[in-house]
């Protein structure tokens, strides 16, 4: 049996910003931000100029009252269970891995484990296209709901699949299956809250909300580490390795129908409500060809912020013990310090960017990284900085581009593709950056290289800084909505 490591939470979103706002000069170069009321046209499906605000016309119907924080506690929750879902796979695989796959020793099970959870990434991409033009042709609501479905359904099947030694091959083939359904819904979940957020939060509140929303994803990912803590507090390692660990499995279905309910419960985006009685059946690909700046730097700042996300909870245990700064065990217990800095960051970071503009936020979030985690890594490596110090400097400077990222990223489309065109550069990014980097660590590790393992993310948060030069805010956002 390998030394048990921690492992990554459903990858940080896209993070990138608005060419303007509502009420500015530049406002046309995409959607307004914030919602509009339901008498607003909808964005120019073609051009992808922000919504106009018209009057109500006489068959207008007036919308229910607007309920904010539910509409947060809906988006919200949906990132908790996913997060837990697809990371507890991950933080179970040493236990479960020689019960549903084979291979000649431990360790080949254990590989194979973890083929599946790298192939839940490679559909990434298509979940955020099928079912991110569902949430933009059926409704926010329709693709939240589906997204938290789904994926409870995979931890469902996890939890009752029958080990290799009584079905054989059918094990593993539909333990992948799982992975595959959880991987189509992940794919699309954090870009659905981010078009939901972006139409629903408050102006003045709007990237505290972002935070807000997001931060579900941190929170999920440690609801994994504590539930694995309690098997092995309750059943023991040779408990849970004998089948304790379908509990978890269990858990998240159960949170996963909990969450379905909260969102079946929400109401729908007036914005979105307005916007699809003008872009109906309109095909998303000539909006997005109209839009391949803004993709293109989704992509390049989602792929410094996952690089660093995954190295930070999947690798840095073992790149702590490589360097012999610390043992996994203890550079595991230093990630829980960081993970209260990184939601303390986020939090700080959305309520600046509603005072300041989420661009400065998201630049000194990336320049810190890309300039501090080297030589701070560098110095936790010769023992000059406590593993603490540095868990926490690096999550805390994390959390800025994380905080803005759904709103952020959901200001640059017009509602008609806005899930589509969060979704897919992200997932690409993530799938790319995210889901190779475990390997690509260990790699250079296993060639005596592993003080190389820091340079990739610092090198990928310089090529999100300079991306973000790519966009433009106002310092002082512009918003309709109180």
């Amino acid at each position: 049996m390998t030394a048990r490591g921690t492992t990554p939470g459903a990858g940080p979103g896209a993070a990138t910003e608005p060419a303007g706002s509502a009420g500015s000069p530049q406002a046309s170069a995409g959607p307004r931000t914030g919602p509009t009321n339901a008498s607003a046209v909808a964005a120019d499906p073609h051009t992808g100029a922000g919504p106009a605000i018209g009057p109500a016309g006489p068959a207008t119907a007036v919308p229910p009252p607007r309920r904010p924080r539910r509409e947060l506690a809906a988006a919200s929750v949906g990132s908790v269970v996913e997060a837990y879902d697809w990371t507890i796979y991950g933080v179970l695989a040493p236990y479960f891995a020689e019960q549903l796959f084979p291979g000649a020793s431990p360790t080949a099970r254990l590989i194979a484990a973890y083929l599946g959870f790298a192939l839940g990434f490679l559909v990434r991409p298509l979940g955020s296209v099928l079912i991110g033009r569902l949430t933009d042709t059926r409704g926010r609501r329709y693709g939240l709901s589906l997204t938290v479905g789904l994926i409870a359904a995979g931890s469902l099947l996890l939890a009752v699949v029958p080990g290799y030694a009584a079905i054989g091959v059918a094990a593993p083939l539909l333990v992948v299956a799982a992975r595959l359904v959880q991987g189509l819904s992940v794919g699309a979940e954090n870009p659905s809250a981010a078009a939901y957020v972006t139409e629903t939060a408050p102006g003045r509140s709007r990237y505290f909300y972002s935070a807000v929303s997001y931060g579900g994803v941190v929170l999920g990912s440690a609801l994994s580490f504590v539930v694995l803590s309690v098997l092995l507090g309750v059943f023991g390692e040779s408990g849970v390795e004998n089948g304790a660990w379908r509990l978890a499995f269990v858990f998240g279905a159960l949170l996963g129908l909990t969450a379905l309910w909260i969102r079946r419960g929400a109401a729908e985006s007036e914005e979105f409500t307005a916007a699809a009685r003008n872009s109906a059946g309109t095909p998303p690909w000539p909006v997005l060809r109209n839009h391949l700046g803004r993709l293109a730097v989704v992509f390049a700042i989602t792929s410094g912020a996952t690089t660093v996300f995954y190295f930070l909870t999947v690798d840095f245990p073992a790149y702590a013990e490589d360097t012999g700064a610390a043992s996994k065990e203890e550079a595991s217990g230093a990630l829980l310090l960081g993970m209260v800095a990184l939601l303390t960051g986020m939090l700080a970071a959305g309520r600046a960017a509603d005072r300041f503009g989420a661009l400065p936020v998201l630049r000194a979030g990336f320049a810190g990284l890309a300039l501090g985690s080297v030589p701070l890594l560098t110095a936790m490596a010769g023992g000059r900085v406590p593993v603490q110090l540095v868990t926490v400097v690096l999550l805390f400077l994390l959390g800025l581009p994380l905080a803005v990222s759904n709103v952020f990223a959901g200001q640059l489309f017009p509602p008609a593709v806005r899930a589509v065109a969060v979704g897919l550069p992200a997932a690409l990014a993530i799938s790319l950056f995210g889901g190779t980097f475990p390997a690509l660590a260990e790699l250079l590790r296993s060639a005596g290289h592993g003080g190389w393992v820091p340079w990739w993310p610092a090198i990928t948060c310089a090529g999100a800084l300079l991306a973000s030069w790519g966009v433009r805010e106002h310092p002082v956002p512009v918003t309709p909505h109180p």
